[in-house]
C-alpha cells in the first residue's frame, strides 16, 4: 500500500515538473506556434521576420498576449491558448534569435 501511494506521487510530481518545464520552453511554443508564420529561425515566411527584432521582451511579451490595433491577424487579438508565462517565454525566446 506504502509503495503505490509513493509511486503515485512520484509520478505526480515528475508529472507537474514535466508540465511546467514544458509551459515554459519558448522554444518549442514558438516552433508550434509562430515559426509556420516567421520561420523556424525568425527571418520570416508568411509574417515577418523576428529574429534581431528592435521590440523589447516585454513589448513581444504585450503584443503576443494583448494584441495590437492594426495588426493583422493573429497579432490583432493575444494569441489564443497563450499564458502569460509562456508569452515571456517565447519572448525570451525571440531575443535569442540572432
Amino acid at each position: 500500500m506504502k509503495r503505490s501511494v509513493i509511486a503515485l506521487m512520484v509520478i505526480a510530481i515528475l508529472s507537474m515538473s514535466c508540465l511546467a518545464w514544458a509551459a515554459e520552453d519558448g522554444a518549442a511554443i514558438y516552433k508550434s506556434k509562430c515559426a509556420g508564420c516567421h520561420g523556424p529561425d525568425g527571418a520570416g515566411k508568411v509574417g515577418p521576420a523576428v529574429k534581431g527584432t528592435s521590440l523589447s521582451a516585454d513589448q513581444i511579451t504585450d503584443l503576443l498576449t494583448k494584441g495590437a490595433a492594426g495588426k493583422k491577424a493573429p497579432h490583432g487579438k493575444g494569441v489564443a491558448g497563450l499564458t502569460d508565462d509562456q508569452a515571456k517565454a517565447v519572448a525570451a525566446y525571440v531575443k535569442s534569435l540572432k
